[in-house]
């Protein structure tokens, strides 16, 4: 297959190591950072990282320039791997894209073979960018939780941001692996489509309290959390023993005020999810599951617009501005 010498990318700057600058530019291979495998970008996605590295509102680059978009699908267009031959369909999810590498927000990417996965069968190139980092965090989630012991005869596991990528996504998996999913969403207008999702009870952010013992009355059996701040303090008040609750994102802050009363007394455990770095191993195993017995039922629900790389500013701004809803695949 034959790389042209430059084609489009979004690339982020910081000139003078202050100003941010970030838009559509002509890059070439000569740009991108090294790796063995070069693919015909497909697809992309949009997570809460990118508007934060788009926008410049959080540090998210290590280096600059880079290109953005944490996940990248397409077909290898050459590779000095062996595994890896022309037309193979692959994906790359976090691993350092749009970090310390060039990421997915270009015609072509270069990426490194350690972390470039086939494309498994089950998926396809746009299905894999609509789960994308979002639902592989939502699974590594679930692959945590149950190994370390989380079943769905425990009882029912509630899910925070339920209308943000990771939330919808957790709700369809854990229908998807036989748990009872429950939500929790300050937008109570997407009620119908949480429920169609497999929530089984959608509770209004507004609604709820917490009270302020150290332990409340236990109304999960676990919980996969990527609000953090005061919905993750409150959610270790009120998970069942034994239950776990999977930290996975901080959409309402960073920062924990609890006791250890849960930990000590109820046996609850505070798993950190951090998709980005996920070991190779785990990788494989969580995206066979995703292909297979945890495919998400509702991709082309879940996957509520479809946009090119001109749009990427308006849609970081929604995403940041907490109006955003689903998920957001990029054509390429």
């Amino acid at each position: 297959m034959t790389v042209p010498t430059s084609f489009r990318a979004f690339r982020i700057h910081a000139d003078g190591g202050k100003t941010h600058r970030a838009g559509i530019e002509q890059v070439g291979l000569d740009d991108l950072a090294p790796g063995e495998v070069v693919i015909k970008t497909a697809y992309s996605s949009v997570n809460y990282k990118d508007a934060l590295a788009g926008t410049g509102s959080g540090k998210i680059l290590r280096r600059f320039p880079l290109v953005g978009g944490i996940d990248v699908a397409g077909y290898v267009a050459r590779s000095s791997d062996p595994a890896f031959r022309e037309g193979d369909a692959v994906l790359v999810t976090g691993s350092g894209l749009s970090e310390t590498r060039d990421g997915g927000y270009s015609e072509y990417a270069r990426l490194e073979s350690k972390w470039t996965v086939p494309l498994p069968s089950g998926l396809t190139l746009r299905d894999a960018m609509t789960i994308g980092t979002a639902g592989f965090t939502a699974a590594l989630a679930l692959y945590r939780m149950e190994a370390n012991g989380q079943t769905p005869d425990m009882g029912p596991v509630v899910v925070t941001g339920a209308t943000g990528g990771v939330g919808m996504l957790a709700i369809d998996i854990l229908t998807r692996a036989g748990y009872e999913a429950h939500a929790i969403t300050g937008k109570l207008d997407q009620l119908d489509v949480l429920t169609d999702l497999g929530a089984r009870q959608v509770i209004s952010r507004k609604d709820l309290h917490w009270g302020q013992r150290p332990l409340e009355e236990s109304k999960w059996a676990g919980a996969i959390d990527s609000v953090g701040d005061e919905m993750l303090n409150g959610l270790t008040r009120v998970i069942a023993p034994y239950g776990n609750i999977a930290s996975c994102g901080l959409a309402a802050g960073h920062e924990l005020h609890t006791t250890v009363m849960p930990f000590i007394i109820r046996g609850v455990s505070l798993l950190g999810i951090a998709s980005s770095g996920t070991a190779r191993g785990i990788r494989d195993a969580v995206w066979s599951r995703l292909a297979d017995a945890w495919k998400p039922a509702h991709l082309d629900r879940i996957a509520t617009r479809e946009v090119g790389l001109d749009a990427l500013p308006g849609v970081f701004d929604t995403m940041l501005a907490g109006r955003s809803f689903g998920r957001t695949v990029v054509k390429l």
